[in-house]
């Protein structure tokens, strides 16, 4: 068996690719180690630039003042409820409607498909977008975070080019010949052939649901509904406020000691609100990468 040598050119490509990525990496990840290392060293050591990527100090304070508070354990209900379903509202609606702008036979696809993308450029406004859910009745419950992101045209147009590249016309056209509907032709065919791109649209709702608050911020005023992320910026507001309002020469100590626990609540923060996408993601990449690349790429 003849092996293919490599050329001058070739190897030093290799070579340079190697560092280039090797160099991503490090930017990549020396972040997320530094967070971590931060969130359970001396706060001191922090701010002295003493932690680059091994803690210093051990403490977990930072965790356990975060967790004693009992709203944290009801965001983390409230996200994950909101995730969970949102997602699920938003698959129902984002693949049919892929589905049927991916048929060449469906009459105006090319009008819908103008009408659609328009919304990617052009939106309504804020103050509009907040009275009509305030005018439905929706404000201050879990569909004012739920269905006004409904569909996202990205996430449409993926879905569609991924139809279009990997489910033949001609099984289409067998499938109609044998008396099958397109519903059932869409439940029993399709969709099972479809799991890349499911995966995909289903991190990227994943990720956008449980990175989200500006929608709580606005529509939410119960804070048995507040989401994670809307309670742990709270956190990060009032340990800065009670930081900064201490200003007397008796409270010095209680200013420095404040600060304290405001750094590593900081960190343990940013370290509790990621921890759970980390997690998730290693177990659907391979889909994700399948489906990202045929559904963006072909077409």
């Amino acid at each position: 068996m003849s092996v293919i040598k490599e050329s001058k050119s070739d190897k030093a490509f290799n070579i340079i690719n190697v560092i280039i990525m090797t160099l991503v990496l490090i930017v990549e990840i020396y972040p997320l180690i530094f967070v971590l290392s931060a969130s359970i060293s001396d706060p001191d050591l922090v701010n002295q630039g003493k932690v680059l990527l091994l803690p210093k100090g051990i403490s977990f304070d930072g965790y356990l003042r975060v967790f004693k508070d009992k709203e944290i354990w009801t965001g983390y209900r409230n996200t994950i409820f909101y995730t969970f379903f949102g997602t699920i509202v938003n698959i129902i609606v984002t693949l049919p409607a892929a589905y049927s702008l991916s048929r060449k036979d469906f009459y105006g696809r090319n009008l819908f498909m103008g009408l659609f993308t328009f919304t990617m450029f052009f939106s309504g406004g804020i103050i509009p977008t907040y009275l009509i859910i305030k005018g439905l009745g929706m404000r201050d419950t879990i569909w004012a975070l739920l269905l006004p992101g409904a569909a996202s045209m990205y996430n449409i147009i993926i879905t569609r080019t991924y139809f279009q590249s990997n489910i033949p016309n001609e099984m289409k056209e067998a499938a109609e010949i044998d008396g099958c509907s397109n519903t059932r032709l869409f439940l029993t065919i399709v969709l099972p052939l479809s799991t890349p791109i499911i995966a995909v649209i289903a991190l990227f709702y994943g990720v956008s649901h449980w990175n989200s608050y500006f929608l709580a911020l606005m529509y939410i005023s119960d804070r048995e509904k507040f989401p994670l992320q809307l309670i742990l910026r709270e956190i990060l507001i009032l340990n800065e406020m009670s930081t900064e309002m201490m200003k007397t020469g008796e409270e010095i100590e209680a200013i420095a000691k404040q600060a304290k626990i405001a750094d590593m609540i900081k960190y343990a923060v940013i370290i509790v609100s990621t921890a759970p996408v980390l997690i998730a993601y290693p177990f659907i990449q391979k889909y994700f990468v399948q489906g990202i690349m045929v559904g963006a790429i072909k077409g």
